[in-house]
């Protein structure tokens, strides 16, 4: 029976343009909504833009436009963006709607009905020279509890603690420079301690990845606070219904935007109901894919509100790591913190699209774009393994048969069996452990590849009375590229497209994995995909170099989770920890190397290498990895299968000419000995 599904990916912030760690969060929503309509779901996905908050209000005076001229600007270039890194929402919205505006203050009402609001007059940070009232973000100074430099008003990055912004050392405006003064105001606050109870149980159960969950104990035992939802004007906002001078803070309407988004569709679509979705009793599921970073509004402050205004709470929550490109934070004087649109300019879509997939897990994990990694995945995977296969065999079809694919195969049960992987690969998808849905897609790809060498069309070609055999053969490759196709279709949705032109079939699914394509007449075979090579990737480095303005002030960012950028005298006092020659590194360096416990599944000799064992390791959720080792001079093959190593499992690829390595085994000495974990570690786990 199908399943209906509603997917939101978080509302970008609407002050500035798309970057890569934007796609890495709608990408991998893209790929799992796809999934699921392969599948036969009713899976529908709405987002749009996070369009409130004193930056938008500031950005637009800046720029001399008023705030809806701002964010309908920044939409317009998002969803081009989107689209064309092929990412599809069935709405794109905007906070900033009639319907937001509504349903935020039904909420609100609800939840001031049940007596889980209140209001008392609080001393609050006011900036004299710009004559507002200060967000916590838009005030700097030492944590209170630590000492800390240079941190925001509301938690410190560096210990975790959270307080309040008069309590800051030294604080100032981050729009001024001017010391804030404290003036009284009345504000509303959402009591979030109300649902203590049912936030505990909501936490524990399958809503939440394990990390996440532990996260949100630290926040249990430091306690929950009133949550402050209101905002003094000027504010770029809705208004409290009730008040003259006071605006829902942006984060209130901000989760509420999901639900709005989804009426805005149901305006559009009679097949839909609000209740269907949102009501408490809906037997439909909820998904919301965000960053690490909001986890605090999206599983304590948004469950909390849906309970007490009687809607049904999300299904699960699923929170991904930041973006960091060649083992770093992106950054703007290395090129390497890039636009969306610099990328479109200068690489394929699609190659981002496939190399994210490769590398996501279910996990809470930061993800690197590694460029050497990147180059040697797209052109091995894709160019040289997927497509190999049909321009390796189509042509014999074309030429030979006049385009007719052949009545039955060479090998049906090879074609069964990769139809069998289906279930397999579907649930790495359905957790979203594309990481080895990619993984076990390519080990069928490279079977598929041998199998054409076996059988070498291009030698039966040459020899008379085997007509019948060949187009056997070339029809059998053709079948496993088109199961492949309906596998990666999630991730390369134009690619597959082209792909179904090519084999003149109609719009793939995961149905039909069971009947093959036999006896059909195909078109001429166009190449699919071309190799990315260096002088692309050198391009658009530069030009994000050159195509971006100097970074905004922290209060521009403030409230859409930038990174902060560290003040003359912070970074002066972490430069002068340690200097680069004296072999200390921090922890944000150990940090970056992902070491696993690994299982030899096999290990083999290395024809022609005199210190080399190829070893066949199981990863746990990173699937199974290959990897060449040193350490022939101190262990017989045999010897190693069954043992757990230690594998740097983040190693850019290496390609050697008895095949890639996918890794790095730690081992101690010159003889070497392989560095072993203790008993009761398993494959997958991380070593930390």
């Amino acid at each position: 029976m199908a399943r209906d599904i509603l997917v939101t990916s978080a509302l970008p912030y609407a002050n500035g343009a798309t970057h890569l760690g934007h796609m890495l969060e709608h990408i991998q929503t893209d790929i799992w909504v796809r999934f699921q309509k392969q599948r036969g779901n009713n899976c529908i996905a709405v987002c749009g833009d996070d369009a409130h908050g004193t930056p938008i209000m500031l950005k637009a005076r800046d720029a001399g436009i008023t705030p809806e001229e701002l964010i309908a600007g920044v939409s317009a270039e998002r969803q081009r963006d989107f689209a064309d890194f092929h990412v599809v929402y069935d709405k794109y919205h905007s906070t900033h709607s009639d319907e937001n505006r509504e349903l935020s203050s039904a909420i609100y009402n609800k939840l001031k009905d049940g007596g889980h609001i209140t209001s008392r007059t609080i001393k609050q940070a006011f900036d004299p020279e710009q004559q507002m009232f200060l967000p916590d973000r838009f005030i700097r100074g030492e944590c209170p509890k630590c000492g800390a430099p240079d941190q925001y008003g509301d938690a410190c990055e560096a210990c975790g603690a959270t307080y309040q912004p008069t309590e800051l050392g030294n604080a100032v405006s981050v729009l001024s420079g001017a010391t804030p003064v404290e003036r009284e105001s009345e504000h509303y606050f959402f009591k979030l301690a109300d649902f203590e109870t049912f936030l505990r149980d909501w936490t524990r159960s399958d809503h939440l990845q394990e990390a996440i969950t532990r996260k949100l104990d630290e926040w249990f035992t430091a306690g929950l606070r009133d949550w402050d939802i209101s905002r003094d004007a000027p504010y770029f906002g809705f208004q409290i219904p009730g008040t003259e001078d006071k605006y829902f803070y942006v984060w209130l309407d901000a989760p509420i935007g999901y639900m709005a988004a989804f009426q805005a569709l149901i305006d559009e679509r009679a097949d839909l109901s609000f209740d269907g979705f949102w009501g408490k009793d809906s037997p439909a599921e909820l998904y919301h894919f965000i960053g690490k970073d909001i986890v605090y509004f999206h599983a304590l402050f948004w469950p909390a509100m849906l309970e007490g205004a009687g809607y049904r709470t999300p299904t699960a929550i699923h929170a991904h790591g930041f973006v960091t490109v060649n083992g770093e934070k992106m950054s703007k004087s290395r090129g390497t913190f890039i636009k969306a649109r610099t990328w479109l300019d200068h690489v394929e879509p699609e190659f981002l699209r496939y190399y994210f997939a490769a590398k996501l897990t279910h996990r809470v994990e930061d993800l690197d774009l590694n460029f050497d990694d990147f180059m040697a995945r797209i052109n091995s995977d894709l160019v040289g393994k997927y497509v190999n296969i049909a321009s390796r065999s189509a042509n014999f079809i074309t030429k030979r048969f006049n385009g007719r694919l052949a009545g039955e195969l060479d090998r049906p049960e090879l074609a069964q069996r990769f139809a069998d992987e289906g279930e397999t690969i579907a649930a790495h998808f359905e957790a979203r452990r594309y990481s080895q849905a990619i993984r076990a897609i390519m080990a069928l790809a490279d079977e598929a590849n041998a199998y054409v060498a076996e059988r070498a069309p291009w030698q039966l070609a040459k020899e008379d009375g085997r007509e019948t055999e060949l187009q056997a053969i070339c029809t059998t490759a053709l079948e496993l590229f088109r199961q492949l196709t309906i596998y990666l279709k999630p991730v390369l949705p134009a690619t597959a497209e082209r792909a179904e032109a090519f084999l003149q079939v109609a719009p793939l699914t995961w149905a039909d994995l069971k009947q093959p394509l036999l006896d059909h007449e195909i078109a001429k075979f166009k190449p699919l995909l071309r190799r990315v090579e260096q002088p692309a990737i050198d391009k658009m480095i530069e030009a994000s170099k050159d195509d971006l303005a100097p970074a905004p002030a922290p209060a521009k960012q403030a409230e859409a989770h930038a990174e902060p950028k560290k003040t003359a005298q912070a970074e002066k006092e972490q430069a002068d920890a340690h200097t680069p020659d004296d072999g200390i590194i921090g922890i944000e360096d150990f940090a970056k190397v992902d070491l696993r416990v690994a299982k030899v599944l096999a290990a083999d000799h290395v024809e022609g290498a005199d210190k080399l064992l190829k070893l066949t390791l199981d990863v746990g959720e990173l699937g199974q990895r290959q990897v060449f080792a040193g350490i022939k001079s101190a262990y017989a093959p045999e010897t190693l299968e069954g043992r757990h190593v230690a594998l740097v499992a983040n190693l850019a690829p290496r390609k050697m000419r008895f095949g890639i390595s996918e890794g790095m085994v730690l081992a101690a000495g010159d003889s070497p000995h392989v560095l072993a974990p203790d008993d009761g570690a398993k494959p997958g786990d991380r070593i930390k």
